[in-house]
């Protein structure tokens, strides 16, 4: 008897506890209109205040051999810094030799590590996107909604992103990406590109800054076979460039005295 009557308390405390943790329901398609053309403008205000900080970006690729042994590696180390002047720039703190013997970069490569491992998907770019939505779920511990994204059309000598984004649902912004680069390349070149995963986090209390990037895949050449690499970069020490500079969330980013425009990261 105990143990049919402590069975049933067991499943009505389960059911109770069930009830309390409710589950948020997928929004209505005009909700889901709406949160789009919403993230894509607080993607926006992000784009221009994170033209008035710097940071230090460190990037490293490292190949494998076909046993998996790590073989040739390439790491740069930049500081997005401001001259006097105003203008936005990237110097170069650190650049050991690269001993890459098995891929090599391409402006393609580069490209990607300046505008699409960091996607930043705004009102000005996302007509040019089809966006999808997924469902709900959580980037680490943050609950979000989950969109596909994939270009509409391509342009020669631009690169863009395929994959999935994953939006807070409270401050409306992609918390995380998850994806590939893409775009024209030109006949009689033989490249690849490794799916990817970005993670941000929110700096200040204010924007969700890209701190992390990871790749680890094989890449498929078709002239040279399989090569496996490790891609990560690093995002660091994110600062304000001026204290008189006035950030406002959703809004326009202002300094007190007009400067010259910033040049964009490199």
């Amino acid at each position: 008897m105990r143990v049919r009557v402590y069975t049933a308390l067991s499943l009505l405390l389960t059911a109770t506890l069930a009830s309390g943790n409710t589950v948020k329901s997928d929004p209505a398609p005009e909700e889901i209109e709406k949160i789009i053309r919403t993230f894509a403008a607080n993607e926006s205000s992000f784009a221009k205040a994170r033209e008035v900080y710097t940071y230090r970006q460190t990037a490293k690729i490292q190949e494998f051999d076909e046993t998996g042994i790590p073989g040739g590696k390439w790491e740069i180390v930049s500081d997005i810094i401001f001259e006097r002047n105003g203008r936005r720039t990237e110097k170069v703190a650190r650049a050991p030799m690269a001993t890459l013997q098995r891929i090599s970069l391409s402006p393609e490569d580069e490209q990607d590590l300046r505008n699409v491992l960091p996607f930043v998907l705004t009102t000005e770019d996302i007509d040019g996107y089809h966006v999808r939505y997924l469902g709900r779920q959580n980037a680490d511990e943050v609950p979000s909604y989950v969109f596909a994204v994939k270009p509409k059309k391509m342009e020669p000598g631009k690169r863009y992103f395929v994959g999935q984004i994953w939006v807070d649902d409270r401050d409306l912004m992609i918390v995380k990406s998850y994806g590939r680069s893409t775009g024209i390349i030109k006949k009689g070149t033989d490249q690849a590109f490794p799916k990817f995963e970005t993670y941000r986090e929110q700096i200040d209390g204010k924007y969700w800054f890209p701190t992390f990037t990871i790749a680890n895949s094989t890449l498929h050449f078709k002239e040279t076979g399989d090569v496996r690499i490790k891609l990560t970069v690093r995002y660091d020490d994110y600062k304000r460039f001026k204290a008189d500079t006035t950030i406002t969330f959703g809004g326009e980013v202002t300094p007190d005295t007009p400067a010259p425009k910033p040049a964009p990261a490199k």
